[in-house]
Formats: C-alpha cells, structure tokens, sequence
C-alpha cells in the first residue's frame, strides 16, 4: 500500500493548502501571467517544495492554467499557492492583454450575421 493518490503524489492537494479552499485574492485568472521576481527578496522565507517548483517554473512568464498543468495540481490548489507567493513578494501577476481596445465594427459583424443567415 502506497498511500498516494492515483497521480502518484503523497500528499493530497488540500494539505498543500494547509486546508484552505479559497484564495485570498482575485488577481488570477486563467489566462495571468504570473512570473517570479528576480533576485528573490532577501528578507523571505524558506519556502515549501511547492513553492519552490513554482518559482522555477515561473522564471519565464507562465499563465496560471498552464502552470496548473506542469505541476499536476487543480488550478484552485495552484491560486491559493500564487496567493501567497505574491503576498510575500516572490511573484508577480500580470491580467491578460486585451487583442484591441476598440470597438468592434457593427458595420462588419451585421454582414457576417447577414451571410451567416444566407446559409
């Protein structure tokens, strides 16, 4: 007997958590950006291997989904752990950026509506 889950880990997603089941901010969305701050702050303290796999990871921009994905942890176990990452100053977020910030051309969507009908 293991005592791990089907993916193989040892402890489960909420002990990583400390039993937390939400975050104690909004700033992540799927689609953020998160990356850790370089150098590190030197007053932090030592961090978790979680933690540890997250500032490793996050040395490039990386959107929170994906991180979610190369940890192996629900996106809502990984938001909590941004939280306090970037509480601590070991990360930033940055919200996704918008493709435009005009508004869209009703003139051009009327004609695909329209063509669209013709089908």
């Amino acid at each position: 007997m293991g005592g791990g889950d089907s993916a193989g880990r040892l402890v489960r997603p909420f002990a990583l958590t400390g039993g937390r089941t939400r975050p104690s901010r909004a700033d992540f969305t799927l689609i953020a950006t998160v990356t850790a701050v370089d150098p590190q702050p030197a007053a932090a303290a030592p961090v978790q291997p979680e933690y540890t796999r997250i500032l490793r990871l996050c040395a490039e921009p990386l959107a929170v989904a994906e991180l979610a994905a190369r940890l192996d942890l629900p996106v809502s176990v990984v938001v909590i752990l941004l939280c306090d990452l970037l509480e601590a100053g070991r990360i930033t977020v940055r919200p996704p950026r918008l493709v435009s910030r005009t508004a869209p051309d009703l003139d051009l969507l009327k004609k695909v509506r329209d063509g669209l009908g013709r089908l």
